[in-house]
């Protein structure tokens, strides 16, 4: 499939009027166009099968490639009708109109599929153009054209693909306003007014479909359902100008300009084919044409307002491929997370671990250097800092470089002082010295209480503070254990 191409069919009960216009172009180029009917020794088999089977046999046969089908119905195949909501929101009317239509009708609309578009609005509510047809044939179209891969986005009725016709032809026309167009192929007429200027209350085109028969007199016809239009058309703003297209070529100009009092102008918008344009060697009505192009028309617009298959069965081709591949790409771009999580959680549980592992030999290294227990939650980067203070106090302690009486030497060295100036009067005798980085336990005994007295004043003059000393007589000697810190 080649997305520059877009397919419009106009399908009627017994023929189908197909054609490709290239995208790029805005839907001026037309690559391909023809015409297929059944014939009276293909009746045997389904009809709508048989119109399908033709149209992807034509496109075949003409190398027309496409990414996207609309399907315009002929009138005959649905029926129109004008309902009143008492909302004017889109969403609301949406909601409701089921319920309208059949008030409306008075008839059961269970088996009636539903599609509508709002033709203006005013304090009272909203005035709908309502379509319905029968789901038993809207689902004998839709099948039989999905069995040769042709999905159509749309199936609209053949008044609205028109009519989009019309305003595309007419977009910079100023003639196009208090016009009302005509157009009649072989077997149906269609009457359009465009949309209203800006501002007006009616928003949408105001459309008439009717059947021609083969007999039948086409002026006369066309006059009496031209001032039908015209009267069904008052309040709006005034029509003056017919413009007319008869496929059969009978249509009297004359006549008409004369009994309708309106200035009447014929018009031709499809050009006979060029020889690179694939076409059938049928006879194809120039009306059907048209129909077929405002079909594929609607491929451009973001939204399908008259869709039949919004409310029978919803266009899901692209969403379901849409979804297919979000899907595969959400499956792949989990098991990539996952595994790339698992990756990360592997490298992060190896890391934990050497770092439990880190953490317990330093424990132990910190404990037997610092003199105390490193805290489980105490961070490792500030007791490394720690450490390393120690050891730089270690080092100018050694160097002579610090004389801080707090230090363990600096209390050892009072501690020693005091016991050469006194050992030897006291009869001194030390069991035990308790060093801390706060305080020393000492544990010995004198000759005397006095003795132990002297000792402890020279502790004090050595600029030692003793703290709860402890006696105890034992052989004759005065045992004693003292805590001393220096003083502050």
């Amino acid at each position: 499939m080649q997305s520059q191409n877009y397919l419009g069919i106009y399908i009627s009960k017994d023929t189908a009027t197909v054609v490709c216009i290239d995208s790029q172009s805005k839907g001026e180029n037309i690559i391909g166009r023809f015409s297929v009917s059944v014939t009276a020794q293909e009746q045997e088999q389904p009809r709508m099968q048989t119109l399908a089977s033709l149209i992807a046999q034509g496109c075949a046969e003409r190398n027309l490639t496409f990414s996207d089908v609309a399907v315009a119905l002929d009138c005959a195949m649905f029926m129109q009708h004008s309902i009143h909501s008492e909302f004017t929101d889109q969403k609301q009317i949406a909601v409701t109109i089921r319920f309208d239509t059949e008030e409306a009708l008075a008839t059961d609309i269970t088996d009636m599929a539903l599609a509508f578009e709002i033709n203006s609005t005013d304090e009272n509510g909203s005035n709908l153009n309502v379509y319905t047809a029968q789901r038993r044939i809207l689902s004998e179209v839709l099948l039989s054209l999905q069995q040769y891969n042709l999905d159509p986005i749309a199936i609209e009725p053949d008044i609205n693909c028109l009519s989009r016709f019309i305003n595309h032809k007419t977009l910079t026309d100023e003639s196009r306003q208090g016009t009302l167009f005509a157009m009649l192929s072989r077997r149906s007429g269609y009457l359009i007014i465009p949309p209203a200027p800006a501002g007006h209350s009616r928003i949408s085109s105001i459309g008439r479909t009717f059947l021609v028969g083969p007999k039948q007199n086409r002026t006369e016809l066309l006059t009496r359902e031209v001032l039908m239009s015209l009267a069904l058309a008052q309040g709006e703003e005034p029509i003056n100008k017919l413009r007319f297209f008869d496929s059969a070529g009978l249509v009297d100009k004359r006549t008409i300009s004369e009994r309708t009092g309106l200035e009447t102008d014929d018009l031709d918008w499809i050009e006979p084919a060029p020889g690179n344009i694939q076409t059938s060697t049928n006879a194809t009505d120039q009306v059907d044409l048209e129909i077929a192009c405002g079909a594929a028309l609607s491929l451009f617009e973001k939204e399908h307002g008259v869709n039949f298959r919004d409310d029978f069965s919803p266009f899901q081709g692209k969403k379901i491929k849409t979804q297919n591949s979000l899907k595969v790409a959400a499956i792949s771009v989990t098991v990539l997370l996952i595994a790339v999580g698992l990756y990360f959680h592997t490298q992060l549980f190896n890391v934990n671990r050497d770092t439990k592992k880190i953490r317990s030999k330093f424990s132990q290294e910190y404990s037997a250097v610092a003199l105390k227990k490193l805290p489980d939650n105490f961070p490792i980067k500030q007791a490394v800092r720690d450490l390393g203070s120690l050891k730089r106090r270690l080092e100018d302690e050694r160097k002579g470089l610090i004389t801080d009486e707090t230090s363990i030497l600096s209390k050892l060295t009072l501690v020693l002082s005091a016991f050469n100036k006194c050992a030897a009067q006291t009869d001194l005798n030390i069991k035990m010295l308790s060093i801390t980085s706060q305080n020393i336990t000492i544990t010995g005994d004198t000759s005397g209480r006095n003795k132990s007295i002297t000792f402890f004043d020279q502790l004090k003059e050595s600029g030692l503070a003793v703290d709860r000393p402890n006696f105890n007589i034992k052989g004759g000697r005065d045992g004693f254990s003292i805590t001393v810190t220096p003083k502050k």
